[in-house]
């Protein structure tokens, strides 16, 4: 089982120490904050919540120790609890590190200092949020690499009965269809055939260039 502390229970804290602690992720999760009732809150929905003061090296050092898998730190508006939290668990050995950030210098700061991944949950909501208003039938994205996308759609109307091959996504649009959802059965067929029919209201899963996945979802 991974063992995941999650430092700072605020909305964003405790939200996310609750998912890693409940099913399907199922993570031993250990959750810190400074505020009693905030610990409370969460105590009932995690393996062990403590109450203690991050930025003292000597009180984290007596809860997290080298052996966590990761440690996860969210620690309110002002940049310097997190950044003293963040040096603090680079000291102890913490094998990685990820931290909320308010803004660039603080995302360079926590970087300097050993988080390994910078998390701009506002940012990372807004751009999920602006890609879905923009294209109605998206169901779901992820970066991959570069300027490049894994995104869950809706397939475009026009499409409707035909075959993978006959739609263009590969010669035309450069996306490659890793799986398909069927809209009747739910059922999910991964790396499908060219010769697979595809019906309105089915799901795809595709990889490629954002720009080319717009033109897709142009399509309506």
């Amino acid at each position: 089982m991974k063992q995941v502390t999650v430092i700072g229970l605020g909305q964003f804290g405790s939200h996310l120490a609750k998912q890693l602690a409940g099913p399907p992720l199922n993570c031993e999760v250990l959750a810190v904050d400074s505020s009693e009732r905030r610990v409370a809150e969460v105590r009932d929905h995690v393996q062990q919540a403590v109450i203690c003061d991050a930025r003292d090296l000597s009180a984290l050092k007596g809860i997290v120790s080298a052996s966590c898998d990761e440690a996860i730190v969210s620690l309110g508006e002002s940049m310097e609890p997190s950044i003293l939290c963040t040096l603090h668990l680079h000291q102890i050995g913490v094998k990685k590190i990820r931290c909320k950030a308010v803004s660039e210098d603080h995302a360079l700061i926590l970087r300097s200092i050993g988080a390994h991944e910078i998390i701009f949950p506002e940012r990372e909501t807004a751009e999920r949020t602006a890609r879905r208003v923009a294209y109605p039938t998206l169901v779901d994205y992820f970066p991959f690499a570069a300027d490049h996308r894994i995104m869950e759609i809706q397939l475009p109307k026009k499409l409707d009965g035909k075959k993978l091959a006959e739609t263009g996504l590969r010669s035309t649009y450069q996306l490659l269809v890793l799986a398909t959802r069927r809209s009747d059965t739910g059922d999910f067929r991964f790396m499908p055939a060219a010769h697979d029919v595809v019906r309105e209201g089915d799901i795809l899963i595709v990889l490629g260039e954002e720009v080319n996945l717009a033109r897709l979802l142009a399509l309506g």
